[in-house]
C-alpha cells in the first residue's frame, strides 16, 4: 500500500536530494524538529529552517513543506505546508474570525502563517506530478493558491502575535486517511510547541449527520474538541457562558423514566433502547446524560460486525461468588419468581428478601444474589434496582426484555462468576444513538415533548447548537511573569498605547494590543527595554511599523535604571508612544481586525450587541442590525429589499394614527 498523497517522481527526486522525513506522531514536540524555547515568532522561524522552500506555490508567498511519515509499514507519508502571508499580499485585510470570537479589538498584524495538511484533491489542484520538476524554479506548480482552496485535511492560520484560528479538520468521514483525533493531536502538539497564545475554532463537526457539539455536550458536558482543552469562547444569538452551562445541565438531567413514560406511546423503540443499555450497564442510569455517556463510552469496546459467540469482556459484569453454581441459580430463580408475583411494580429489598426466605434459608446467599442482580439480565427479564428518592429504600422490579435484543442470552454461571452476556455491534449502537438524537434531541418530535419540562429539550438543544466558537488558551499570560531564564536572560510582559499627536492623550480609553513577552539580559536598563519594545511591536503590528516609545505609563523609572531591580514580579509594563511617520495615516477604524464592522450598531432582540457571524439585516430607517432568524426571516429565504425593525414599524403606525 503506497502513500495516499503520492506526488510521484517529484517526491522521489526531493528525497534523493536529502530532504528529511519527520515522524508524524512526534512532529511539533520539543526537539522535533527543533527546540522551541523562544516567542511564537521565533519558534516559527526556527521551525521553517527545517522545511523545504517551495517555489511558485502560493502566488509568490513564501511557503515551506515537510514530509511526515505516518507509519512505515505499509508506507504512508503526508505533506505538511507552512505558508507565510504578508499583509501586502492579503486579499482580506481584516480577520472575520477574530471579529466573531471577540478579538476584533486586536491590531492588524504584519503577517499570517498558514499551517496546512492538504487533501488528495487540494494537493492535486496545486501539483501536476507527472509534469512538474520540483527542482526547476521556473516551473508552474498548479493554477490554484493552496491557501485559498477548500477541503484540506487541516487548515490553521496564525497571526504573528500568536493568536490563531483552526479553520477546518476533515477526518475519515470526509475521505481522509487520518482520523479526526489524529489530526487534532497533531495540531495540538504544533500549537503547544510553537507556544501559541490562544486558538479559536468554529465547531461545525458532524458524524453521520449528528452535530457533535450537541451529542458530546449531552454525554460529557463539553464539545468533542473539549478533549484537547477547547472551551466556550463566544456564543451566537446572545448566548453566554452561564446560559450555555444551564442548557447543558437541563438536557443532561432529563429523567429517563419520564421520557420513557411519555415517548414510548409514540415511539416503541425508545423503551427498547433504554432497556437495552440499562441491561448492559453496571450502574443504574437515571437521566439522559447518563445514557448518552454510557453509549459513547461503550462504542470503542464493541466489534464492528456480528460474529459467532462474540462477546466483549469489557461490558461483562463479574462478581466473586463463594456459593456453588446450583445454589446461586436456585436463589436467583426464587427472587425472580417473587418479583414476577409483584406484577412488575417496584418492591422494597426487605419485601423481596422476606418472600424468598420462605424457600431459601441461607440469608447470606440471598443478600449476595440481591446485590449481584441489580441491573442484570436473567432469562428474558432485566432485574432493575434503584434507590427510592423519597423513602431512601432500595427497591427492585422486573422488566420484560424479550423484544429488546435480537439474540438475548440468559444468565451464564460458570467458574463461580455471574456473567450476563448480550450481543450488540458498533453499527447497532450508532443506529440507536442516531434514533435517540433524532427523536429526543432534535425537532423531529411529537407534541408530547413540547409541553411541561420536556419543552426545555428543544430550547436547550438550540442554545448548545448556537455555541460554536471555542477557544483554547495555550500560553497563559499570568504565567509569563518577570522571571530569570537560561543564559542570564529574563522575560517581561509589555504592551503599548498608541497616541494621536493631534489630540490630548486618551490612549488609555482605546483597546491595547495583547502583551508581548520581551526577552532581556539581566543587566538590561529601561533604555534597552524601550528599544526591545519598539523592535517587537514593529515586527508584529502593521500600524506600529514606525512606532517610537515616548514614556512608561504605569512605572516611574530612569532610563539608566536596571529593569530587573525595578519591576515587581508579575507586573505588566505599559508604554505610551506614537508613529514617526504620520503622513497618509489611515482611519483608526481600519487598523483593527474588526475593520468597518466596529461602526455597525447591532441591537438584536436576542441580546447580541456585536456581529457574531450569523446572518444580519439592517433596518432601512434606524440602520440598526438584527439577526434574520430573530426577526422571523428563515435562513432559506432571501433578505427582503425593504426591512423595518419592530421599533420603527411601531413608530410609523403610531404617527399615521395621529390626526
Amino acid at each position: 500500500m503506497s502513500t495516499y498523497l503520492d506526488v510521484g517522481s517529484a517526491c522521489r527526486k526531493r528525497r534523493r536530494g536529502g530532504e528529511k522525513v519527520f515522524k508524524f506522531k512526534s512532529f511539533g514536540e520539543n526537539g522535533c524538529p527543533v527546540e522551541f524555547d523562544g516567542s511564537f515568532r521565533e519558534n516559527v522561524k526556527a521551525l521553517l529552517e527545517y522545511g523545504h522552500l517551495e517555489n511558485n506555490l502560493c502566488n509568490g508567498m513564501l511557503s515551506w513543506s515537510f514530509q511526515l511519515e505516518v507509519h512505515r509499514q505499509p508506507p504512508f507519508h503526508i505533506l505538511f505546508f507552512v505558508v507565510e502571508e504578508p499583509i501586502e499580499a492579503s486579499i482580506n485585510l481584516h480577520c472575520k474570525h477574530c471579529q466573531y470570537v471577540g478579538w476584533g479589538h486586536h491590531m492588524i498584524c504584519n503577517k499570517k502563517y498558514h499551517f496546512l495538511l492538504p487533501s488528495k484533491d487540494t494537493i492535486a489542484a496545486c501539483f501536476n506530478c507527472d509534469e512538474i520538476n520540483f527542482n526547476d524554479p521556473n516551473s508552474e506548480k498548479g493554477k490554484f493558491n493552496l491557501v485559498e482552496l477548500q477541503g484540506h485535511i487541516m487548515h490553521g492560520v496564525f497571526h504573528s502575535n500568536g493568536f490563531g484560528h483552526l479553520l477546518c479538520v476533515n477526518g475519515m468521514e470526509m475521505g481522509s486517511d487520518l482520523a479526526g483525533y489524529q489530526i487534532m493531536e497533531f495540531w495540538d502538539r504544533l500549537c503547544t510547541g510553537l507556544q501559541a497564545r490562544k486558538v479559536s475554532l468554529n465547531d461545525t463537526s458532524k458524524k453521520r449527520g449528528m452535530e457533535l457539539r450537541l451529542l458530546y455536550g449531552v454525554a460529557y458536558g463539553q464539545p468533542w474538541f473539549g478533549r484537547w482543552g477547547y472551551k466556550f469562547g463566544r456564543g451566537c444569538y446572545g448566548v453566554n457562558q452561564p446560559i450555555y452551562q444551564k442548557a447543558i445541565e437541563a438536557i443532561q438531567g432529563m429523567p429517563l423514566c419520564l421520557l420513557n413514560h411519555h415517548l414510548s406511546i409514540s415511539y416503541n423503540d425508545i423503551s427498547v433502547i433504554f432497556s437495552r443499555y440499562q441491561a448492559l450497564s453496571d450502574h443504574s442510569m437515571v437521566n439522559l446524560g447518563d445514557l448518552f455517556h454510557f453509549m459513547l463510552e461503550l462504542r470503542p469496546l464493541l466489534p464492528k460486525e456480528n460474529s459467532i459467540d462474540s462477546c466483549n469482556p469489557a461490558i461483562l459484569v463479574e462478581t466473586n461468588c463463594r456459593w456453588s453454581t446450583k445454589r446461586v441459580e436456585a436463589a436467583t430463580r426464587v427472587i425472580v419468581e417473587a418479583l414476577k408475583r409483584a406484577e412488575f411494580r417496584w418492591v422494597s429489598r426487605q419485601e423481596v428478601r422476606d418472600t424468598a426466605r420462605a424457600y431459601i434459608g441461607d440469608t447470606g446467599l440471598l443478600d449476595f444474589v440481591l446485590k449481584s442482580l441489580g441491573n442484570h439480565i436473567v432469562g428474558n427479564y432485566l432485574v432493575r434496582r434503584c434507590l427510592n428518592p423519597v423513602t431512601k429504600v432500595l427497591e427492585y422490579c422486573l422488566e420484560d426484555i424479550s423484544t429488546v435484543f435480537p439474540n438475548p442470552e440468559a444468565l451464564v454461571l460458570n467458574n463461580s462468576k455471574v456473567k450476563p452476556q448480550c450481543k450488540i455491534t458498533k453499527a447497532h449502537l450508532m443506529k440507536d444513538i442516531s434514533y435517540l438524537y433524532k427523536h429526543i434531541l432534535m425537532k423531529e418530535q411529537k407534541p408530547t415533548l413540547s409541553t411541561g419540562i420536556f419543552s426545555a429539550i428543544p430550547m436547550a438543544a438550540r442554545i448548545i447548537l448556537d455555541t460554536k466558537f471555542l477557544v483554547k488558551e495555550y500560553t497563559e499570560e499570568l504565567s509569563m511573569k518577570v522571571k530569570s531564564g537560561l543564559n542570564g536572560k529574563f522575560k517581561i510582559l509589555c504592551t503599548v498605547i498608541l497616541r494621536n499627536n493631534e489630540e490630548i492623550d486618551d490612549g488609555l480609553k482605546k483597546p491595547m494590543p495583547p502583551c508581548e513577552c520581551v526577552s532581556l539580559k539581566e543587566t538590561a536598563t529601561f533604555d534597552d527595554l524601550k528599544l526591545e519594545v519598539e523592535k517587537n511591536f514593529r515586527e508584529v503590528y502593521w500600524r506600529l511599523r514606525s512606532f517610537v516609545v515616548e514614556t512608561i505609563v504605569n512605572l516611574s523609572a530612569k532610563g539608566s535604571d536596571l529593569v530587573l531591580r525595578s519591576v515587581e514580579m508579575g507586573k505588566k509594563i505599559v508604554f505610551l508612544g506614537s508613529n514617526e511617520d504620520q503622513t497618509g495615516m489611515m482611519n483608526e477604524v481600519m487598523i483593527y481586525e474588526c475593520g468597518l464592522s466596529s461602526s455597525r450598531i447591532v441591537d438584536c432582540p436576542c441580546g447580541a450587541k456585536e456581529d457574531d457571524g450569523e446572518r444580519l439585516i439592517s433596518c432601512d430607517i434606524c440602520e440598526v442590525w438584527q439577526h434574520t432568524r430573530c426577526v422571523r426571516i428563515p435562513n432559506n429565504e432571501e433578505i427582503p429589499h425593504v426591512f423595518l425593525c419592530k421599533q420603527c414599524e411601531e413608530k410609523i403606525v403610531f404617527l399615521s394614527s395621529l390626526p
